[in-house]
C-alpha cells in the first residue's frame, strides 16, 4: 500500500481502500459473494490476477477471512470489514444522487443480470419454477440474451437456455434495462415509452415488473 504520510484517519484508511477495484471487492463480500467465482461475477471486468491480489491484500489488513470449506476457498467480512457496510451504502447514495450520468462503457449485461438475479424480491414471484428471457437488442454475441430461473424459492441467472418453459419473453436495449433497475426511471414509463416490451400473457406481463422490481438505489431520492 501507498502511504500518503499523514496521520488523518482519512488517509490512513484510503491507504487500504482506494487502489483500484478494492471497495468493489468489499460491496460483493457485504452482498453475499463467499467464492472465487460469485466474486468474479460482480466485477466481471476485473482480472482474476487482480482479484486474488487484492483478496490477499484484504485478508492481510483483517477486513477478511479466508477458509477452507469442503476444498473451496471461502471469503467472510471480519468485524472489521463489516463496518464498511455503512462506508459502502453511504457511497451508493452518494453516488445514485450526485453521479448520475452513465457512459456506453458504463453498461454491462454480465454484472447487471447478476445483481438483478441477487436482488430481486423473491417472494413476489409464483410459488412454482418460473423462467423468463431477456434480450438485449444492442448487445451482439452471447451476452445479449440472459435467462431468468425461480425455482423453489432460489434464484439463478444463465447465459444458455436452461430448457424449461418460458413464461416471458422482455426485450429492451441494454441502457434501459440498467436505467430501470437504477430507478433512473420507472416500468410503467418505460413501457408506456416502448422502451421495454414484455411478451407474456396479460396476467404475467402485468406482473413481470413486481418480480423483477429496482435495485436499492431506486429509493434514493434524486436532486430536482
Amino acid at each position: 500500500m501507498t502511504s500518503y504520510g499523514q496521520f488523518c484517519p482519512v488517509a490512513k484508511a484510503m491507504e487500504l481502500l482506494d487502489e483500484r477495484w478494492t471497495i468493489l471487492v468489499v460491496r460483493e463480500l457485504l452482498l453475499g459473494s463467499r467464492h472465487f467465482n460469485e466474486l468474479r461475477r460482480g466485477v466481471p471486468k476485473m482480472s482474476p490476477a487482480l482479484l486474488t491480489k487484492r483478496l490477499r491484500g484484504l485478508e492481510r489488513a483483517g477486513v477478511i477471512r479466508r477458509a477452507e470449506v469442503g476444498g473451496r476457498s471461502t471469503y467472510t467480512l471480519t468485524d472489521m470489514g463489516q463496518e464498511l457496510h455503512q462506508v459502502v451504502m453511504a457511497l451508493s447514495v452518494w453516488g445514485t444522487r450526485w453521479i448520475g450520468e452513465l457512459g456506453d462503457a458504463d453498461l454491462d449485461p454480465h454484472l447487471l443480470m447478476w445483481d438483478i438475479h441477487r436482488s430481486m424480491p423473491i417472494e413476489a414471484w409464483p410459488r412454482r419454477r418460473t423462467m423468463i428471457r431477456f434480450r438485449f437488442h444492442d448487445v451482439i454475441g452471447k451476452a445479449g440474451t440472459w435467462w431468468l430461473v425461480v425455482d423453489a424459492g432460489r434464484p439463478q441467472v444463465c447465459d444458455f437456455d436452461p430448457g424449461y418453459d418460458l413464461d416471458a419473453d422482455i426485450a429492451s436495449d441494454l441502457r434501459t434495462l440498467t436505467e430501470i433497475w437504477r430507478g433512473d426511471i420507472g416500468w410503467q414509463d418505460a413501457l408506456r415509452d416502448n422502451r421495454i416490451e414484455i411478451d407474456a400473457p396479460a396476467a404475467i406481463s402485468r406482473a413481470v415488473p413486481g418480480w423483477i422490481g429496482q435495485s436499492t438505489a431506486a429509493a434514493v431520492a434524486r436532486p430536482a
